[in-house]
């Protein structure tokens, strides 16, 4: 799911393709993907982009309208600019054409999650929309009371959209390594000085990640499959098996549902390894406990 960094790189390259230009068209293909009756798109219709917001993870286009539109990504939709519509298929879920080009909305799959949103007005969107802190935007005092107000696990904490905005799964899973945090840890039994970590990490995380990302792409519009969560500068998120970059230990996974928590082992939970439901159950009594015995087993 496209986090704070690639929300933030998408409405940049947005602003300065589309404000200021008229919507002249748009198109749904997909029903699923509209969520909203009043106002219709057909309010949109000649009105002129103002300006491109982030709420969270979503994405909010404002135009001169008695109209805002909000579009989700959810787990896989991505936008394209000037794309060859003939070449998306049955992932095109929508367009918007624009005197400088076309905007797409795609998303991977059968399963339909993106969604596209209009409210009557930008205070309407924001009400809508769960009220969270910004990371990169809040003290650390704000932080360590957001993120501590009730007892849970860091990564649940750090990706619950009613604390943080826009963290999700592969930050997460960063932030927590750089802290050098056990993902399973309680917040209700962090010092003061991890809480300060954590704080840092996530400072330097999002920050890093978001100048990385305006590196690489410049004036470039994002292109097809290179929005994702699996990025080769990441330590943990996706790196299952691969050495840690500070330690060399195998990176370890937890796997839930359609998620998983990426891990150090040594540099986040005193060399001991999470048990992974599935895994350990299969595994019992093999299932290793320690890096040691990890590390013995990948010998034999």
């Amino acid at each position: 799911m496209p986090e704070l960094p690639d929300i933030e790189l998408y409405a940049a390259a947005l602003r300065q393709r589309i404000v200021g230009q008229p919507l002249q068209q748009s198109t749904v293909k997909s029903l699923f993907a509209l969520r909203s009756v009043e106002p219709p798109m057909s309010a949109l219709a000649g009105a002129v982009s103002k300006d491109i917001l982030r709420f969270g993870k979503r994405l909010v286009f404002v135009f001169d309208a008695p109209a805002v539109m909000v579009t989700h990504l959810m787990l896989a939709g991505r936008l394209l600019w000037d794309a060859k519509p003939t070449s998306l298929g049955k992932a095109l879920l929508a367009s918007w054409q624009f005197p400088t080009g076309t905007l797409y909305l795609t998303e991977a799959g059968t399963k339909r999650r993106a969604s596209i949103t209009l409210f009557p007005n930008l205070e309407a969107a924001r009400g809508a929309i769960p009220a969270a802190l910004e990371p990169l935007e809040c003290t650390e005092q704000e932080f360590l009371k957001a993120v501590g107000a009730s007892s849970r696990t860091l990564k649940r904490a750090l990706i619950d959209p009613a604390t943080l905005s826009g963290i999700g799964n592969a930050y997460s899973d960063e932030i927590l390594h750089h802290a050098r945090l056990s993902p399973v840890r309680l917040t209700n039994h962090l010092d003061n000085q991890e809480w300060s970590r954590l704080y840092c990490s996530t400072q330097h995380v999002l920050g890093q990640a978001m100048q990385h990302l305006k590196d690489h792409f410049g004036d470039r519009f994002p292109g097809r499959g290179q929005i994702t969560a699996f990025r080769p500068e990441f330590a943990a998120h996706g790196k299952f098996g691969q050495p840690c970059p500070v330690c060399g230990v195998p990176i370890q996974r937890i796997r839930y549902a359609e998620n998983e928590t990426n891990y150090c082992p040594r540099c986040q939970n005193e060399d001991r390894l999470l048990s992974d439901r599935s895994l350990a159950r299969l595994l019992k009594a093999d299932w290793p406990r320690t890096v040691e015995e990890l590390l013995e087993g990948k010998q034999r």
